[in-house]
């Protein structure tokens, strides 16, 4: 199949998604508050800590903004276009209900991961973006189209990565009873992506920016917009994208030979 036959497929998921969130307004409406109170409690701690020191790791208090938007703006993303579909993969695997996506026309892995959106993630992107602008606004940073492509492109590499992360967290769940401990373990690594990468040494250094790049993933974008093209981070985050991206396909496709449907 070609990709207009998948882009179809994932519109008609799509519109499936928003009908149902339109019959369910209440959720909708908590669940981005809920969103929108978390994202403002991490803006809050900003101000906090800033408010007792000018710098942090080197970072002022509005390039610390612009970081922890792009940090937000990625995930917004994430859970807007995949976070339900891959935590509701987990539970079709333990329960023999993935017999639904190996029953579809088209790739398993796709059709699994992108059943469902949340349009409430979709909507608070747009704060999570707004904080964006206003911090390079705040800083006097006035970048050109160029510049904006690239950061454009190294948000979608940051949201591919957590995507494949997310993917290898769930996948151990085609071997063993449960992967919700494993699962747990991306809550724990997406917290670092807040963080400069300049706070990060020897160890730490080596396993959350170069290993594990979840600090890499929001860092790289966000200093693109503050200090303009760098080759070597812009190559050494595509090179993970690639990297990371096709461990995912390679092991989910290595436990899909595991599954044992609900026939079985």
């Amino acid at each position: 199949m070609n990709l207009a036959h998948y882009a179809r497929i994932w519109l008609t998921a799509a519109r499936y998604s928003v009908v149902r969130t339109l019959m369910f307004r209440g959720d909708f409406i908590i669940w981005a508050l809920v969103e929108l109170f978390w994202m403002t409690v991490n803006l809050l701690m900003i101000s906090v800590i800033y408010q007792h020191t000018d710098s942090v790791a080197g970072w002022s208090k509005y390039e610390m903004m612009l970081l922890v938007g792009t940090s937000l703006l990625i995930q917004r993303f994430l859970m807007g276009f995949f976070w339900s579909s891959i935590f509701e993969m987990g539970r079709n695997i333990r329960t023999g209900n993935f017999d639904f996506f190996l029953a579809q026309p088209g790739n398993v892995m796709f059709m699994a991961t992108t059943r469902k959106i949340d349009p409430d993630s979709l909507i608070n992107s747009l704060i999570a973006a707004g904080v964006v602008v206003y911090s390079a606004r705040q800083l006097g940073l006035h970048p050109g189209a160029a510049d904006l492509a690239l950061y454009g492109l190294l948000i979608g590499c940051g949201v591919i990565i957590h995507y494949s992360m997310l993917v290898l967290c769930i996948t151990p769940a085609f071997w063993i009873t449960s992967a919700q401990g494993i699962e747990g373990s991306y809550f724990t690594l997406s917290e670092f992506s807040r963080l400069p990468r300049e706070a990060f040494r020897g160890v730490a250094n080596i396993a959350f920016v170069w290993i594990l790049p979840v600090v890499l993933v929001s860092n790289a974008p966000a200093s693109t917009l503050l200090r303009g093209f760098d080759l070597r981070l812009v190559g050494w985050v595509l090179a993970v994208t690639v990297i990371w991206f096709s461990l995912a396909v390679f092991l989910f496709h290595r436990g899909l030979r595991r599954y044992t449907s609900a026939s079985s």
